[in-house]
């Protein structure tokens, strides 16, 4: 499946065929075929094992930092490292989202499902963040500044996939730091 993840943000997910895999891995056509039973079984298995990735490198190692705002910070400087390190084309689900967004399916919806899932955690930790008293949003909606934030990290991705040019990521970085600045709570008071 790693193998499966790494040429998807190659190639594509349609792009992803079995024979590929075979290749890749060194394993049989059949055996692979035996295992997924058609292209789209393999896709969404793909997706699933990308999740099982993003999980282990990017969400859980974040989650466990003490204080809503450390979990922010680190959830952002995680995804920059992953989408620099982990996949040739970046990160997995800006590459598929950006392949799948416009067809309808299964691949799509679970997709969709990701991002939801995403974005609820990032609104989550933000309310966090609010509620300790380490983010000030002023009216702004915690929906609003998880868009702008998560905005940061995947342009940062995209530019850097283009570009393979390392400043993407310093300036997302800088971006994040100055959103976070932004809206603490001295700043706000000092405004």
């Amino acid at each position: 499946m790693e193998a499966a993840t790494s040429l998807a943000t190659e190639r594509g997910l349609d792009g992803l065929s079995i024979a590929d895999l075979a290749v890749a891995t060194g394993m049989s056509k059949g055996g692979l075929y035996a295992h997924f039973g058609s292209k789209l079984e393999l896709q969404l298995a793909t997706i699933a094992a990308a999740a099982d990735i993003m999980n282990a490198q990017v969400i859980g190692p974040a989650l466990s930092a003490p204080e809503p705002i450390a979990r922010l910070r680190a959830l952002s400087e995680n995804f920059l490292t992953y989408a620099q390190h982990t996949f040739p084309g970046g990160c997995f689900f800006a590459s598929a989202s950006s392949e799948f967004g416009a067809r309808a399916g299964d691949v799509r919806e679970l997709l969709v499902n990701h991002h939801i899932a995403w974005t609820s955690l990032l609104t989550d930790i933000i309310n966090d963040a609010c509620e300790a008293g380490q983010l000030d949003i002023r009216d702004k909606e915690p929906t609003q500044l998880a868009f702008e934030f998560d905005s940061f990290l995947h342009l940062a991705n995209d530019t850097y996939v283009l570009h393979r040019d390392h400043e993407q990521i310093q300036r997302a970085r800088r971006a994040v730091a100055w959103l976070l600045e932004y809206h603490s709570p001295d700043q706000c008071r000092s405004s």
